[in-house]
């Protein structure tokens, strides 16, 4: 295969993940509008991916840049690590979509990417970089999530004091079509840049591209991409976000909705690739828990917690193993 080839198939790949990351983390931005029944799954698939799309082609390509040349020293970046990185990242996106886990895709393609870096150089195939401050968002993250809907539930509670529960929610049902394009949009903003900064990284070692620029038409397949992808639904992981960690209503769905929103938004401005997952994870146990603590089912959330802490390390070795093999059929890669 010539590495023109090459460079074609892992652009796909990474236009694969792309797709697997949109009806994988639609739950992120589907599953309380949904779960409130503000929206029907139909309604609600088509407004994400067109937020989806806008939000990936106009935001800015920061958290591109981060993914791209913020992990892994670029010096020893091959097409095949990029390849190896993605076949690692997909791998442990569909193993824990299948088990209706609401993962990390972020973490996932940046556990993935290093791993195969590892398996290519050692520990010298990593840089310090973007390390610290996006580890440290894996518990930063959700925790800002949790305090953010809280919050804003309490706010809701203090301003709507004199209305009935249910002129509360019909007020908040219209609301949450708003607050739920905006989740929609600061998921585009942040998700679609990782595999932006992936492709660019393959047409950079492959000498397409002279410096690191994310070039339009990346832009434009990444949010194509995704947006198809959050179209094909992703209804396994929507259940355990929307229904199974706690019990929403509008007034609810909103403020965690807008929380988890406010937060992405924030890191994407930082150049973060933070998981909206964990996000709106936490947003919605800050939510659950403004009745009583016990009205989050503690335990559905301790196995997704498991989940994060196993991904980055998982999608490592997953992608490690993918650059070995590469390597004994393409002992050069």
């Amino acid at each position: 295969m010539t590495e023109l080839a090459l460079v074609g198939v892992i652009v796909l790949v990474a236009l694969t993940f792309d797709f697997v990351n949109g009806f994988h983390d639609a739950a992120n931005s589907l599953a309380t509008v949904v779960a409130t029944r503000v929206l029907t799954p139909g309604q609600a698939v088509i407004m994400a991916a067109i937020f989806n799309f806008l939000a990936a082609f106009f935001l800015g390509t920061g958290v591109a840049a981060t993914v791209g040349k913020g992990f892994v020293n670029t010096r020893i970046v091959t097409p095949y690590v990029v390849l190896a990185g993605l076949l690692g990242a997909i791998s442990w996106n569909l193993l824990t979509w299948y088990f209706k886990l609401p993962v990390s895709s972020s973490h996932a393609l940046i556990g993935g990417y290093a791993g195969a870096a590892i398996a290519k150089a050692g520990l010298s195939g990593l840089v310090v970089g973007k390390w610290p401050s996006t580890l440290s968002f894996i518990v930063v993250a959700p925790l800002l999530g949790l305090a953010l809907g809280y919050t804003l539930m309490l706010g809701v509670y203090w301003i709507f004091r004199r209305f009935s529960p249910a002129r509360l929610d019909r007020w908040f049902r219209h609301l949450q079509i708003a607050s739920a394009s905006l989740l929609s949009c600061a998921h585009g903003s942040n998700d679609a840049q990782k595999s932006m900064g992936i492709i660019t990284a393959v047409l950079v070692a492959s000498g397409i591209e002279k410096s690191f620029r994310v070039p339009d038409w990346v832009i434009l397949a990444c949010a194509v991409s995704m947006g198809l992808g959050t179209l094909s639904g992703g209804w396994r992981v929507v259940h355990t976000m929307g229904t199974r960690l706690t019990r929403l209503k509008p007034r609810s769905g909103f403020c965690a909705e807008t929380g988890a929103a406010i937060s992405i938004l924030l890191a994407t401005r930082l150049g973060l690739p933070v998981s909206t997952t964990h996000v709106v994870t936490g947003a919605i146990a800050g939510v659950g828990s403004i009745q009583r603590v016990r009205a989050v089912r503690w335990s559905v959330a301790t196995d997704i917690v498991i989940a994060w802490v196993l991904t980055i390390p998982a999608a490592a070795v997953a992608s490690a193993i993918a650059f070995v093999v590469i390597r004994i059929f393409q002992p050069r890669a």
